[in-house]
């Protein structure tokens, strides 16, 4: 029987610059910082993400889904982006090497394309293969003119097709700009292009909003059997949130930026006639988030927590809930006894998180079990530099 078509979204994360790195570089050092960075733009994909090819310097993923969450899509290709800078950063700051190659590694980048298609996947060799249309535009589009046209050098682009899956309506509104590729023998393609050097720079001038350990009036922490990407869609999405937390039907989204969530968003819990106000006040995917909560109840002052997700790097993450008390007297005395009522629906929330986090994670692992392996990705042997920095907020 002939494999079906099925609906994926198509991702390649591709180095820039590496060509012209390679050229002026020694061979052995540009090898292994080739490996290095592209360990990490894979390691950053997944597992939202299933690695397809390593093509040189570039890595092809894609998920079989006939619908994308948009916000989460584009926070995944900036955490990458983010991700390869961080370790560029790294790199630079732990090399102790003075070769062409390492003192050329700030030229690289990195330029992201999204397309949303049919694809067919057949076993090669027991290898996994996507072909059809849509691969072919996804890798045309690696050689666009995005450069030329809006003078941006590191972005994401996506394709109207993509655009369309993630139900984004006016992605001018949105931070992007409309971009049209004329391509003989496939026609025009439109899409619109997201400047990952403009979001790199936000990243570094943003001041982290957390609530610190002394600050802290209740700690809920709590071992989850999934990776940090996983746990944040559970914790954070608006469609997964009422089938845990605790007396919420619904969440009504209001992004303060059109197709994303992050600061600013505000969230509008519903719990049967009364709501929760919830602002968004730091958004940082998968590390933490924090949230301003308004409770519908007369006087009660407004109360601030931190999510933290904690990669444990056993396929688990600790999540670990902080919520702030009052600072002023008045306000103590009236959310003081609140305190308690508050923590046992947090408590009870995440044991119901969790069976749900276990069956999706098992059902993932099923079917990784039956399908054929990823390619492997090479690892480095950082003859040029002694040892990674781990990567920091901010």
């Amino acid at each position: 029987m002939l494999n079906q078509p099925e609906p994926a979204c198509l991702v390649i994360a591709d180095i820039t610059g590496y060509t012209t790195f390679l050229v002026g570089a020694e061979l052995d050092h540009a090898q292994d910082i080739l490996a290095d960075l592209m360990s990490t733009v894979v390691a950053a994909l997944r597992p939202t993400f299933k690695l397809a090819k390593l093509e040189g310097d570039a890595a092809f993923v894609y998920v079989i889904t006939d619908t994308v969450d948009g916000p989460q899509l584009q926070d995944t290709i900036e955490h990458c982006y983010f991700s390869f800078r961080r370790r560029l950063r790294d790199i630079g700051n732990a090399s102790t090497c003075e070769c062409n190659a390492c003192m050329l590694v700030p030229r690289l980048d990195l330029k992201v394309v999204a397309h949303h298609g049919q694809v067919i996947r057949q076993r090669v060799a027991g290898r996994e293969e996507l072909v059809g249309s849509d691969i072919i535009v996804v890798h045309r589009l690696l050689k666009n003119h995005v450069i030329e046209s809006t003078g941006i050098l590191a972005y994401a682009l996506y394709t109207e097709a993509c655009i369309q899956t993630m139900s984004l309506a006016d992605p001018a509104a949105g931070g992007l700009i409309e971009h049209r590729e004329p391509f003989d023998g496939v026609g025009e393609i439109g899409g619109w292009v997201r400047d990952l050097t403009a979001a790199w720079a936000d990243e570094n001038r943003r001041s982290p909003v957390i609530v610190t350990a002394k600050e802290t009036r209740i700690e809920i922490e709590a071992i989850l059997p999934a990776p940090p990407p996983i746990v944040w869609d559970w914790v954070t999405s608006p469609v997964r949130r009422p089938r845990w937390q605790y007396a919420v039907d619904q969440v009504d989204e209001r992004a303060a930026t059109a197709g994303r969530r992050g600061a600013g968003t505000v969230n509008h819990c519903i719990h049967g006639k009364d709501a929760i106000v919830e602002e968004v006040l730091d958004w940082q995917p998968w590390d933490y988030v924090t949230y301003r909560t308004l409770l519908p109840i007369p006087n009660v002052p407004k109360i601030s927590s931190t999510y933290q997700f904690e990669d444990l790097g056993d396929g688990q993450t600790r999540l670990v809930l902080r919520f702030a008390g009052a600072r002023l007297a008045r306000d103590r005395a009236i959310l003081e006894p609140l305190l308690p009522t508050i923590e046992m629906m947090f408590r009870t929330g995440l044991d119901k998180i969790r069976p749900l986090i276990e069956h999706d994670a098992a059902t993932r692992a099923a079917a990784a079990e039956v399908a054929p392996p990823e390619p492997a990705v090479p690892a480095s042997a950082a003859r040029n530099f002694q040892a990674p920095i781990p990567a920091r907020v901010g």
